[in-house]
């Protein structure tokens, strides 16, 4: 097992103040990298896309009320 040396300490111990604006600088460089290789959809693709999820969450939705309803006529039948 090793031991830390006495800069290392004195490192992790107090905050760096003069740390901070080049992390966020280099976060927010490192942000705009990554979205410049994203892949955007085309606005047609999109439409299209978006009027399918739009589509299959109506149905579910449509579906779970009326098994919903199904089996709350089922209790009223049963539980008189």
């Amino acid at each position: 097992m090793t031991t830390p040396t006495s800069k290392e300490t004195t490192e992790s111990n107090t905050p760096s103040t003069e740390e901070e604006p080049t992390r966020q600088s280099g976060f927010l460089a490192s942000t705009v990298e990554e979205l410049k290789l994203v892949v955007w959809p085309s606005r047609q693709q999109l439409f299209s896309e978006s009027i399918a999820v739009i589509l299959m969450v109506t149905l579910s939705a449509a579906a779970i009320a009326a098994v919903s309803r199904f089996y709350g006529w089922g209790a009223s039948q049963i539980f008189r």
